[in-house]
């Protein structure tokens, strides 16, 4: 059985790129941090790569994380 990333799990990444940050996405989505950043890591597994730089200053996507940005953006239109 195939396992895919659910639609909320893109709308998270989508915030993330957007905002920069796990707690401005989080707002934006209205769910939690902690919320957000458990979707970004099981989506993470899910694909097999890391998708965000997590850093002091906030997060930057990488680039296997921007590939599935614009595939999320695509999907999510």
């Amino acid at each position: 059985m195939t396992i895919l990333p659910t639609l909320r799990q893109l709308q998270f990444l989508i915030a993330l790129a957007e905002h920069g940050s796990f707690s401005r996405a989080a707002e934006t989505c209205h769910v939690t941090q902690p919320t957000l950043s458990a979707a970004i890591k099981e989506l993470e597994s899910i694909l097999g790569t890391v998708l965000v730089e997590r850093g002091a200053r906030g997060a930057a996507l990488t680039p296997a994380g921007s590939a599935v940005l614009e595939r999320a953006r695509t999907v999510m239109t």
